[in-house]
Formats: C-alpha cells, sequence, structure tokens
C-alpha cells in the first residue's frame, strides 16, 4: 500500500482541444506532477518543474490519466464466468427463462460469492472503481444471492464503490416478491428494482405502486428493467415519470434497458426524453446492436443522463460481456459513428458519471486540486485514442491507492 500522502510525477493530462479552422483535429496534452494525499490531489505542477519534496515518488511514465469507470448495469449474482463454457438455452418467452432459472440457480449458488469476486477483479483490472449490480431476489433464492453479493463486494470496500438493486427476476407481482424486496432493502440492497410492469406482472400501475412504496419506505432510488415496446411501454415510462415526480424522487430512479425509445416515433421519444431530463431519470444502456438501436446520442443531447453497463457477464441469459467498460464505450462510438477527435473523447462521459477531462468547449474540467484520486493509466496519447482503440490499462487507482496493475 502506497503512503496517504506521496507524488505520482509523469502523468499525461489533457489541456485542451487543438482547433483548426473551427475544427476540434487534436488533443493538446502535458506532463505533470501530481501531490496525492488521504485519496485526495491536492497540488499539480508541471513535469518541468523539480519536485522539492521527501514524500515518496511514483513514476507515472507519462502515461495518460483518465477518470476511472462506473459499471452502470451488471448482473454479479449470477454467471458462468471463470466456470465451464455454457452457450445460451434457446427460449421462447422471458417466462420460459423464468423456469430455467428456477433449476438452475440453487445449482450455481454454492460459487456465487466467489464468481463474484472473480468479476470485480476482472472490471477492476479494466478500470471501473463503482459498479451497480443488480441480485435476484426471489422465491427460489430469497436472500441467499444478496448475501452472497455483499459478502463478494465487502471484499473490495477498500478498492470500490457499489449500490445493490434488489431485482425481482421473475417479477415483481407475477413471483409475489413484493415482501422479499422489502426485506432486502433492509439488509443493505440500496436500489428497488423491477421488471416488465405490463408483460409479466400483468398491471401497469400496481407494479409501479408498489416499487414506489417500497422505495418511499426505505428511502431508495428505483432501477426498473423495462424490455417491452409499443404503447404498454410507453404508459409506462409515463406514468413513472409522474410517480417520480409526486414521489420526489428527482434524480433517483434509473430505466435499464429501455428498449420503447428504439421503436418509438423520434418526435415521441424527444418529448419523453425532456420529461425524464427534467425529473433526473437515468437510463442504463449496454449499446444493444440490431432492432434494439437506442438514441442514446439525442437522450444525451435532451440532458438524460446515460450510464453504459455489460448486463450479463457470460450467464444464462447471454454468452457474451467482457465488462471493459472502455470497450463499451469505443462500442458507444462506432455505433454512433463517433469517429472525430472531439466526439470520440466526449464519448467517454457516458462510463465514468459524466467526467471529461475537458468539457465540451475545450476547457480542463479534471482533474482539479480537491478531486478524489480515481483514475487509471492508459497507454494513449488522449481520450479519443483511448476509447478508440481501447488502450490497454497499465494501473487503476482508487482514493489515492493503486488497486489494480496489469500483469500483477
Amino acid at each position: 500500500m502506497l503512503k496517504s500522502s506521496y507524488w505520482l510525477s509523469r502523468v499525461l493530462l489533457e489541456q485542451s482541444y487543438i482547433v483548426e479552422n473551427e475544427r476540434v483535429t487534436g488533443t493538446k496534452t502535458k506532463s505533470c506532477h501530481l501531490h496525492i494525499e488521504n485519496g485526495v490531489i491536492t497540488e499539480i505542477i508541471d513535469a518541468s518543474s523539480p519536485i522539492h519534496s521527501e514524500l515518496p515518488i511514483y513514476d507515472g511514465g507519462n502515461l495518460l490519466m483518465l477518470p476511472s469507470f462506473i459499471e452502470g448495469h451488471i448482473h454479479l449474482d449470477k454467471t458462468y464466468f471463470s466456470d465451464a463454457w455454457h452457450a445460451v438455452k434457446p427460449i421462447s418467452s422471458i417466462f420460459d427463462r423464468i423456469e430455467e432459472e428456477k433449476v438452475l440457480l440453487p445449482q450455481i449458488l454454492p460459487k456465487s460469492q466467489q464468481q463474484a469476486e472473480n468479476i470485480l477483479t476482472l472490471i477492476q483490472g479494466l478500470g471501473t472503481t463503482h459498479v451497480r449490480t443488480h441480485c435476484n431476489i426471489e422465491h427460489v433464492s430469497g436472500l441467499h444471492r444478496l448475501e452472497a453479493t455483499q459478502r463478494a463486494l465487502a471484499t473490495f470496500a477498500n478498492k470500490m464503490t457499489s449500490e445493490i438493486v434488489a431485482f425481482p427476476q421473475h417479477g415483481l407481482l407475477h413471483s409475489d416478491s413484493v415482501g422479499l424486496v422489502r426485506e432486502a432493502m433492509r439488509e443493505g440492497a440500496t436500489h428497488v428494482g423491477g421488471l416488465d410492469p405490463y408483460s409479466v406482472d400483468g398491471d401497469i400501475e400496481k407494479s409501479l405502486q408498489t416499487m414506489f412504496e417500497l422505495a418511499i419506505e426505505a428511502d431508495a432510488g428505483i432501477d426498473m428493467h423495462l424490455h417491452e415496446s409499443g404503447e404498454h411501454a410507453k404508459h409506462t415510462l409515463l406514468r413513472l415519470a409522474d410517480l417520480t415526480e409526486e414521489a420526489g424522487l428527482i434524480g433517483r430512479v434509473t430505466v435499464s434497458h429501455a428498449f420503447w425509445f428504439a421503436s418509438a416515433e423520434a418526435s415521441e421519444a424527444e418529448l419523453m426524453a425532456d420529461r425524464f431530463s427534467e425529473l433526473g431519470i437515468s437510463i442504463a444502456s449496454t449499446v444493444p446492436i440490431g432492432r434494439t438501436h437506442m438514441p442514446l446520442p439525442m437522450l444525451g443531447s435532451k440532458g438524460v443522463k446515460v450510464n453504459l453497463g455489460t448486463d450479463s457477464l457470460t450467464d444464462h441469459w447471454s454468452p457474451f460481456g467482457n465488462g471493459d467498460m472502455l470497450e463499451k464505450a469505443g462500442r458507444f462510438a462506432e455505433l454512433y459513428h463517433y469517429n472525430d477527435e472531439f466526439r470520440l473523447s466526449q464519448s467517454l462521459r457516458y462510463i465514468t458519471g459524466g467526467i471529461t477531462p475537458l468539457d465540451s468547449k475545450g476547457n480542463q474540467v479534471w482533474p482539479k486540486v480537491g478531486d478524489h484520486a480515481n483514475f487509471v493509466l492508459v497507454q494513449a496519447s488522449c481520450s479519443a485514442e483511448a476509447v478508440a482503440r481501447r488502450a490497454p490499462r497499465q494501473s487503476v487507482w482508487y482514493q489515492g491507492q493503486k488497486v489494480s496493475e496489469a500483469g500483477k
């Protein structure tokens, strides 16, 4: 472990955009020394200036410094990761998958904590220092999956922050899991989850009202899975917005997936985005491809907070997912044709909670003195290159401590 006060020398920090003929053509950087004390950046000086200090000095090797990443949506509690390979079994509906889970979940429970820890090790090495995980809460599992997830996260307590969504994967109403979700909130879950109020729960109003009652009771936020499209999904989102306002949960509600936006008319989607922006309702997305192509740039332009996430990491729902948030940002940039310097660099904000080294006008806004020392050192010349090339991560730092290093 590093000393609580030290210098990190020779790290590359972005300073401004290079503009030619009113177009951003590059990024200006500078090598700097950073004084870090008790997990906070307390001084930043040009690397051309000598460090006059008896404190320890650690060499940053002129690697690019980026804000560390946020995993916006993952399921740590049910996975095949680090176990034998299994492809997905074809299904005809979500109810088939629920029936599959009733058999599978007890079988994989004994390995759940270790596999969650293996995933956390993986994603931390790729730059993540905050994770929001959804955890199955239903009668097959009871609270056992929550307990396993909490134990896994406890082993990373000094390496990252975390949130746990009490997720009724078999339907909040459909599986009569209201009491279990309430108990999960009392036992440390941070968000109330939900799933497809119309197609799974069969009652949009009752399902939403129950989620909000649980959230208000626990003084917690909401993160609801919504895979549905069409008029029922539109009604669900409109009622969600109304209830968010009525309950005063401004800025505390997330819709995961929100596939309605992928098939909605552009004008309707923009109106919904305006409403979400007013209420601080965020979207968690895996950057899906194909028919569920989401209008994520539009949502971002409207002020809706968009967080990218892995979702499944090689489990019975999907054989894909690698836990690499920088790869996810690169996929975002590819899918939406963000191939220029400016848009590539600004794409970083979708995996950092909105933080970018340069703002949209090219002003240097991170890091600043007083910022927490949560960052990643990568082999790249600038953010744009890091996103486009999925730059190798050399080391990951949380609260001023190096928590992961390539090859170690």
